[in-house]
């Protein structure tokens, strides 16, 4: 009898946790304790909703940005330290769209990833690959008259992570908006096309289908620029059937 081929071998646990996914809860909800990506509990409220005694209460507190608030090396992540970052350059555009195609204007778009070697510029990171000098890794903007953002980085490099054995992550950038409101808040990741690591992964596998096409970009050479960078093109839909899937669910 044949052996299982290796690849195969590494995917059954996520496979197995999958299967038990599929059984709900008899009430309907969601089932957030199950798998394939076994640390979506942590991403999950731990306690109730707290009431607003009035709706527009909670934007009182909310942060507000303005032009004057986001620098003009925000969006560049390539142009943030004196010296140029190791790496694949790339430039990552798109729309923010509502639920009924309209541009969001003035919106917030944060960018954070790991560098072209899979490591991020943080000391929780112990993954034994190198650091860039010339690297942090985020990056910010705001969304101009047509909903669109523009962001120049390189692109982020796998990595590896203790979700079961021989786990890695795709290449994949995280994103975070505020919407329209600050109760809106949407955080999210973007993924290459083609990235034969994107099957795998644990949490690209915890969207629905077909919900996970949403979460990979467009290779789009109009957005490259010659003799410097590759393009990609990703629209984020904020709300509504078509939403761009969020981090832990909705």
């Amino acid at each position: 009898m044949a052996s299982e081929p290796l690849q195969e071998q590494l995917s059954r646990p996520i496979t197995d946790l999958t299967d038990l996914s599929a059984a709900a809860p008899a009430n309907g909800a969601p089932a957030y304790d199950s798998a394939p990506y076994r640390g979506l509990p942590l991403r999950q409220p731990a306690r109730p909703p707290v009431p607003v005694v009035e709706p527009g209460a909670v934007e009182l507190t909310g942060p507000v940005f303005g032009p004057a608030d986001v620098g003009p090396l925000d969006s560049d992540l390539t142009r943030q330290h004196r010296g140029e970052p190791l790496g694949e350059r790339i430039t990552v555009s798109g729309r923010i769209l509502d639920r009924h195609g309209r541009p969001v204007r003035g919106q917030l778009v944060e960018m954070w990833q790991a560098n072209a070697a899979g490591r991020y510029a943080h000391r929780a990171d112990q993954h034994d690959a190198p650091l860039d000098p010339n690297f942090t890794g985020t990056g910010r903007c705001l969304t101009d008259d047509e909903g669109r953002y523009h962001f120049t980085t390189v692109r982020p490099g796998a990595y590896p992570w203790n979700h079961h054995r021989n786990a890695w992550r795709p290449s994949h950038l995280h994103f975070s908006l505020f919407g329209t409101a600050f109760a809106q808040r949407l955080v999210t990741q973007m993924y290459f096309p083609g990235d034969p690591l994107v099957p795998y992964d644990a949490l690209w596998r915890a969207i629905d289908d077909p919900a996970r096409a949403r979460v990979i970009a467009a290779y789009d050479p109009a957005l490259n620029i010659p003799e410097w960078s590759l393009g990609y093109h990703w629209d984020i839909v904020l709300d509504g059937p078509a939403a761009t899937p969020a981090e832990g669910g909705r």
